[in-house]
C-alpha cells in the first residue's frame, strides 16, 4: 500500500539514492580495489529532463565511490553527499546549503536507511524491490526495478502530475 499523493506542485528538489534506485544494488568490485556500477540512461535522461523543466536534483548516497561522481557531473547534478551512513544529517546539511524546505522535497530511496529522509519530505518513492518498510512509507512505488528505469519512471509521474510533461514533451515534436 502506497500513502496519497501530496500537493507536488512545490517540488523543487528531487534526492536520489544510489545503489538500488540509480543501479540494481550490485556493485562490481575490481582487483584493485575500484569499482563499477551500471546506470540506466533513462534514467540519466529524465533526469535531463527534470533539470530542463528547472528542478534541482541531489544524490544522498551511503557509500563514497569515483564511478557516482562521475554520473552525477555528466548529469548536472547540482548537489552529491557520498559517504552519509546516517542520511537524515546529510538531508538537513542539504536543505541548508539549497534553501528548500520539507514541502519543495521529493525523495527515492530503496532501504531502511533512507527512512529518515523518505518519512519527512513532501514525497517519498521508491522502487519495487524495496523491503515492506520502505514500501509503506512511500507515496509511489515503481512498476520497473532499480537500475532498470525505476526513477525515469518516477520523474515522469512526478513531472506529469505537475503539468510539466507535455511542455518538454514539445523538444521532440510530440
Amino acid at each position: 500500500m502506497t500513502l496519497p499523493a501530496p500537493d507536488l506542485n512545490d517540488i523543487r528538489l528531487l534526492i536520489l539514492d544510489v545503489d538500488g534506485v540509480l543501479t540494481d544494488g550490485g556493485i562490481i568490485i575490481h582487483s584493485d580495489g575500484s569499482e563499477s556500477k551500471r546506470f540506466n540512461v533513462l534514467d540519466g535522461h529524465r533526469i535531463t529532463m527534470w533539470h530542463r523543466a528547472g528542478l534541482v536534483t541531489a544524490i544522498l548516497s551511503g557509500r563514497q565511490t569515483a564511478a557516482t561522481e562521475i554520473r552525477a557531473k555528466e548529469l548536472g547534478v547540482k548537489y552529491v553527499m557520498q559517504g552519509c551512513k546516517e542520511k537524515l544529517p546529510a538531508f538537513e546539511s542539504l536543505l541548508e546549503a539549497g534553501g528548500f524546505t520539507l514541502s519543495q522535497t521529493a525523495c527515492v530511496g530503496d532501504d531502511i536507511v533512507d527512512l529518515p529522509v523518505l518519512t519527512r519530505v513532501a514525497f517519498a518513492a521508491t522502487v519495487p524491490q524495496a523491503p515492506e518498510q520502505v514500501r509503506a512509507a512511500a507515496h509511489y512505488v515503481a512498476t520497473r526495478p532499480a537500475g532498470h528505469g525505476a526513477v525515469a519512471e518516477i520523474i515522469e509521474y512526478l513531472l506529469n502530475k505537475t503539468n510539466r510533461w507535455s511542455e518538454l514533451m514539445k523538444r521532440y515534436n510530440i
